[in-house]
């Protein structure tokens, strides 16, 4: 694009940074954290203060569905040993994908998974374009994005190596369908595990859902194991947010904010080095969108979203969540 176009791109563009990761690589056992108003803690999961974990850790090495290895939950767990449940769905995992660097840098795939489709509680990385990946890398590396968590640390302590060898990785995976949304005024009540993973709290009946959306494993052993293949997630919504969802991000509205599609393209699929936005993580979604209009994200990317989000109340941005993250990635 010739620079004499430069400010009509970037008010035409400004939906082109609305998927900035999060976390591009693993936070290990500590969830991403901001400093926001406790009513938001849902958005921002953080281990609940129960006196000990609400899970019955199994001893011995542990399996999933389909695949031939093992691993013990301590195994499992390290944030410098991801495992790797189906080594032939994927090309070789570099070092600081598998392993990190040792220290400060986790592995990726710990968080992320080895499919690079994650958990609620950090970002689905897959699909990305590398000078995406990159670019987003290099704002939490200068402190343009600061996350309040974990990986403010690593962005900092990760080589230029470690983020291209990551980005030509996650970059090559593909991304699947495993994240339903479901409108509902009730939902099961929860706790925040270890590693900022929502579960059902043991007999704990349902609550009013109110103004939030709330992230369940469609199987809590599996997705406690890291396994890809069941890590299937229920983002439960309140009523009505799919169609206002819809309304907005097609059609801004009327004039609210701006139409999705025109940087993202018509299925969201994401255009050129304009992330695709379909399919990500309803409660994901929120995140950016909220970090964006109350200034936890800055540089020259977040100034871009800044007048699309300038006006939208948490109820837009839930019900855009919930709208985009309905849609197949």
């Amino acid at each position: 694009m010739k620079r004499d176009g430069a400010s009509v791109a970037m008010k035409n563009c400004a939906w082109g940074s609305i998927v900035v990761l999060l976390s591009v690589f693993a936070t290990g056992a500590t969830p991403q954290q901001q400093p926001v108003p406790s009513p938001l803690g849902w958005a921002f999961p953080a281990r609940d203060q129960v006196p000990k974990s609400l899970r019955a850790e199994e001893p011995g090495p542990l399996q999933v569905p389909g695949s031939a290895k093992s691993y013990t939950q301590a195994q499992i767990d390290d944030p410098l040993s991801a495992p790797d449940w189906f080594p032939d769905e994927h090309s070789a995992m570099p070092q600081v994908v598998a392993h990190g660097n040792g220290k400060d840098v986790r592995a990726c795939a710990t968080c992320h998974l080895a499919s690079g489709m994650g958990h609620p509680e950090s970002a689905i990385v897959n699909g990305f374009g590398v000078s995406y990946f990159l670019r987003q890398m290099a704002d939490m590396k200068s402190g343009d994005r600061k996350t309040g968590g974990i990986m403010d640390t690593i962005a900092k302590a990760a080589s230029a190596e470690d983020a291209e060898q990551a980005a030509a990785y996650f970059s090559s995976l593909k991304p699947f369908p495993y994240i339903k949304v479901v409108e509902t005024e009730t939902v099961e009540k929860s706790y925040v595990e270890r590693g900022g993973m929502r579960l059902r709290l043991p007999g704990g009946g349902t609550e009013p859902l109110g103004k939030r959306i709330i992230v369940l494993p469609e199987n809590e052993e599996r997705i406690m194991r890291r396994d890809p293949h069941g890590s299937v997630t229920t983002a439960y919504v309140p009523i009505g947010s799919l169609a206002r969802g819809k309304d907005l991000a097609t059609t801004g509205g009327s004039g609210k904010t701006l139409a999705c599609a025109i940087c993202h393209g018509p299925a969201l699929q994401g255009i050129g080095d304009v992330p695709r936005i379909a399919g990500l993580q309803p409660i994901y979604i929120f995140r950016q969108l909220y970090s964006f209009q109350n200034n936890t994200r800055a540089g020259s990317s977040a100034a871009l979203m800044k007048p699309p989000v300038a006006t939208l109340s948490e109820d837009d941005m839930i019900a855009i969540a919930a709208y985009v993250g309905s849609l197949a990635p």
